[in-house]
C-alpha cells in the first residue's frame, strides 16, 4: 500500500535530504526539498530513525528554496542541493562542519569563510553506461540507482568535458556489445583530455582502431582501458605524456590516478597546506597522491618525504623527482592504513600534513598524537571523520588552530578542508 502524506520540511540533513517529523517522533527524509517547504510525499524504504520519502507535490516553497541551473536535477544523483538558495547553500555546508565538531567535542579557535569554488570548474568526471539495444545511455546514475541517465548537460563540469558526452555516447556505441556496461572516467590533464574506459568488452584491431580515430579527432591525450576483474591499466594509445604540474614541477599521471577535482580547488587547498605548514623546513606528506602537496612545498626549499599506498602514483612521483634533482623529495610506497609512521619515524619531521580518502586516517592520528611533531595539517574531505582524527590529535596535546573548508564539490554533501594543528 503506497502512503502519502504531508509534512513540513525543518532542515537539510548529512546527505543533502529535507528531514520533516512524523506525528510519532520519527523522521521523514525527503531528497530535494528545502527547509520552510511543506510537501506530500510519499513513504519509502526504513531507516534506522524514520522513513526515506519521495515528493509527489511542492505545497508551499520556503524561503530556502532557489532555482536549480540543470534540467537534470532532480532525477541525475549528481547534485542534490541545486535547488537552495546561495545564502541557504553557504549556511548547510559550515553547518555540517560545524555539526561534525560538535558531535566529537572538538574546539577551533577559528573557522574561515567558506571558499566556493566557481560552476563549470570541475576538470574530472566518472560516467556510466549501458549499452541497449539499438543505444547507449551514458551519464550518471540517477540517485540510490543503477539507473543511469542520460547526460545533455552539466554545469558542474568544465566544458570540455560536457562537450565530449556526446561523441564519446556515440564511439561507445561501436565498442559495447548489447548488455555491456562500462565506467567512464575522464580527466583534464595539463596535456589535454585523459580517458579512462572500464569495460569487460572485448576490443579487437577494429575497436581499437575506432579508439585511434576518436583521439585523434577530438585531440585525446591518452586512453587507456581496464577490465572489471584485473587490477592493472592498459594504455591503448598515448598521443602525448600525460602530466599535471605541482606548482612549477611536472608530474606524470598514471591512468586513474588520484587527482583533486578541479584547479581551483586544488589551489586552495595548497595555499592552505603552504600557510599551514608555515617555516618548517622538514615535512612528511601523508597520503600524497601524485605529489600534490609534496613538489609544491618541495619547491620552496622543503625536505618533504612523500607516503602513499598505490604503487603507480609512487612511481610517478619517483620519476618526476629523478627529473628535477635540485628537489629534496623522497617518495615511499605505504599502506598507512595497516602500517603508520610510527613515532620514531617522525620524529625528524617538523611538520606533517596528511590527506586521507573519506574513511580518514585513523590509525595514523593516533601515531601522531604519540609522537613528537609540532604541527601538523590535515586535508579532508568528510568532516565527520576529520573530527574524529582532529579529537585523537587533541586528545595528544594538540590545539586545532583554523580550519579553512573548500567547497569543491559544488551542489554535493561533500565538504573539503584544511586545518592546522600545533602544540607548544
Amino acid at each position: 500500500m503506497k502512503v502519502e502524506l504531508e509534512i513540513d520540511i525543518e532542515k537539510i540533513g548529512a546527505r543533502g535530504d529535507g528531514i520533516g517529523t512524523l506525528e510519532d517522533g520519527r523522521r521523514l527524509y525527503v531528497p530535494f526539498t528545502a527547509p520552510g517547504d511543506r510537501v506530500r510525499a510519499r513513504l519509502g524504504q526504513p531507516r534506522p530513525d524514520g522513513f526515506a520519502g519521495r515528493v509527489t507535490a511542492i505545497l508551499a516553497e520556503g524561503p530556502g528554496r532557489g532555482e536549480p541551473l540543470c534540467r537534470h536535477f532532480g532525477h541525475c544523483g549528481g547534485c542534490a542541493l541545486q535547488h537552495l538558495s546561495a545564502d541557504h547553500y553557504r549556511h548547510w555546508k559550515l553547518a555540517l562542519l560545524g555539526e561534525a565538531l560538535t558531535r566529537q567535542g572538538v574546539a577551533v579557535r577559528e573557522i574561515r569563510n567558506l571558499k566556493v569554488l566557481p560552476a563549470g570548474s570541475r576538470r574530472r568526471a566518472e560516467f556510466s553506461a549501458m549499452r541497449r539495444k539499438h543505444d547507449v545511455v551514458l551519464g550518471l546514475n540517477a540517485r540510490l540507482s543503477h539507473q543511469v541517465i542520460d547526460l545533455v548537460e552539466c554545469p558542474v563540469l568544465i566544458p570540455e568535458i560536457v562537450a565530449l558526452v556526446a561523441p564519446l555516447r556515440e564511439l561507445l556505441s561501436g565498442l559495447l556489445d548489447p548488455a555491456n556496461a562500462a565506467e567512464v572516467a575522464v580527466l583534464k590533464s595539463d596535456s589535454g583530455l585523459d580517458l579512462l574506459l572500464a569495460t569487460g568488452a572485448q576490443f579487437g584491431l577494429k575497436r581499437r582502431e575506432s579508439l585511434a580515430a576518436f583521439a585523434e579527432a577530438h585531440d585525446l591525450a591518452r586512453i587507456a582501458r581496464k577490465h572489471p576483474r584485473s587490477r592493472g591499466t592498459e594504455t591503448i594509445l598515448e598521443r602525448r605524456p600525460v602530466r599535471m604540474r605541482f606548482g612549477d614541477i611536472a608530474v606524470g599521471i598514471p591512468p586513474g590516478a588520484f587527482l583533486q577535482a578541479s584547479s581551483e580547488g586544488e589551489t586552495a587547498l595548497r595555499l592552505a597546506v603552504e600557510e599551514g605548514v608555515g617555516p618548517a623546513s622538514r615535512v612528511a606528506d601523508l597520503y600524497a597522491g601524485c605529489g600534490t602537496f609534496a613538489f609544491a612545498l618541495a619547491a620552496a626549499g622543503r625536505t618533504v618525504h612523500a607516503v602513499e599506498g598505490d604503487g603507480d602514483m609512487v612511481e610517478a612521483m619517483a620519476v618526476a623527482v629523478g627529473a628535477y634533482p635540485r628537489l629534496r623529495v623522497t617518495a615511499l610506497r605505504r599502506d598507512l592504513d595497516r602500517r603508520p609512521l610510527a613515532p620514531d619515524e617522525l620524529r625528524p619531521c617538523e611538520a606533517v600534513v596528511f590527506d586521507p580518502p573519506r574513511a580518514g586516517a585513523r590509525a595514523q592520528a593516533e601515531m601522531l598524537a604519540r609522537s613528537g611533531v609540532a604541527r601538523v595539517v590535515a586535508v579532508s574531505c568528510n568532516p565527520a571523520t576529520f573530527a574524529r582524527d582532529a579529537r585523537t590529535l587533541i586528545d595528544g596535546g594538540f590545539t586545532l588552530d583554523w580550519i579553512q573548508p573548500v567547497d569543491q564539490f559544488l551542489w554535493s554533501p561533500h565538504l573539503e578542508l584544511v586545518a592546522t594543528f600545533s602544540r607548544k
